[in-house]
């Protein structure tokens, strides 16, 4: 028979236990750098060699696998759910129109799966390739930490609702902010990839463009521009995207640095110089164009650091509803639940 003291210490010995089991169930949900390094210890190395060879192969590549953690991350969170292949599917909606680089994570997870089998999780391998793709394009490296496990649902429905390029300022604030982001993220997340392609090192579409050169006013063709186009810059895009012609014909994102990770883009966007409309709104924002300024003030010793900041955008942006834990699943095929 236990004594009331004898009782008391049971249920004193009991809580702890239940502390030390949920304080222990916190630590393992939480996204660390160096995940893998006992249960796959080649994970980033292998990823790495894919993405590599895939850029190798194809410069565009690069831009595409950044647009892709993107388009996954702000839609049910890092998941890798656009993965997913199923009628109907993230793939299909409006704002996922031209992602790519699913091939290159498939490549990435089959030879995953062949070293650490049912390990290394596609959302993962979505996030580290998109990093490995900044640094081969001169980017700032970084840690990415990981952890994320896969999830099970991929909508149509889920993804109407991601930034357009069309979006006015205060409609993408409410976007990023919706996310955790603030309109620094916003900023620097829109100098590099957003919405569509990777702006400093990737192509955007004459369909998205052409309202912007022909329509913005509700005029006809030959007229209507966006006033806030740069002369010089509406000439050259109407050049490459004529009225009536090839909507599907490709142009520079960042006019003149479209290869390279660099600041240009947000010259551009100051001067007159940015592409497609969701780029051009971030100058008319007091806001957004003060931190625009920010990284390009001639005094060094007042210049915000771009790489840095971009860096820590790209991991704050990677934690976003992310399944840890017990959450998702490790998909085998990334295209596919289990």
């Amino acid at each position: 028979m236990k004594t009331k003291a004898g009782k008391m210490f049971v249920e004193i010995i009991d809580s702890r236990i239940f502390l030390i089991l949920v304080l222990m169930g916190v630590s393992e949900a939480q996204l660390q750098v160096g995940f893998y390094s006992k249960t796959c210890p080649s994970a980033e190395s292998t990823i790495r060699t894919v993405v590599r060879r895939a850029v190798a192969a194809d410069a565009a590549a690069a831009a595409r696998l950044l647009r892709l953690q993107f388009h996954d991350c702000f839609v049910e969170g890092c998941d890798a759910s656009i993965l997913i292949k199923h009628e109907p599917d993230e793939r299909q909606a409006h704002g996922n129109q031209g992602v790519g680089g699913y091939e290159i994570i498939d490549e990435a997870k089959a030879e995953l799966e062949r070293a650490c089998p049912g390990v290394v999780s596609c959302a993962d391998i979505v996030a580290l390739a998109a990093r490995d793709a900044i640094v081969l394009t001169k980017g700032p490296p970084y840690e990415v930490p990981t952890g994320r496990r896969d999830g099970k649902v991929s909508s149509l429905e889920l993804a109407a609702n991601l930034p357009d390029v069309d979006d006015s300022i205060n409609v993408l604030k409410t976007k990023f902010a919706g996310k955790g982001l603030s309109d620094k993220d916003l900023v620097l997340l829109s100098a590099e990839y957003r919405f569509t392609g990777a702006h400093t090192i990737g192509t955007t579409a004459c369909f998205f463009i052409t309202s912007r050169l022909y329509n913005f006013s509700g005029g006809g063709g030959g007229g209507g521009a966006d006033p806030a186009l740069s002369p010089e810059l509406l000439r050259n895009l109407k050049a490459k995207c004529p009225f009536g012609g090839d909507v599907n014909v490709r142009v520079p994102l960042d006019w003149g640095s479209e290869s390279l990770f660099d600041d240009h883009i947000l010259r551009n966007v100051k001067t007159g110089f940015g592409v497609i409309a969701s780029d051009a709104v971030l100058i008319g924002d007091i806001g957004t164009r003060k931190i625009i300024n920010s990284y390009l003030t001639r005094v060094p010793t007042r210049r915000a650091n771009f790489p840095a900041d971009f860096a820590g955008a790209m991991v704050k942006m990677g934690s976003i509803g992310v399944k840890t834990g017990v959450e998702g699943e490790i998909r085998r095929v990334c295209s596919a639940t289990n």
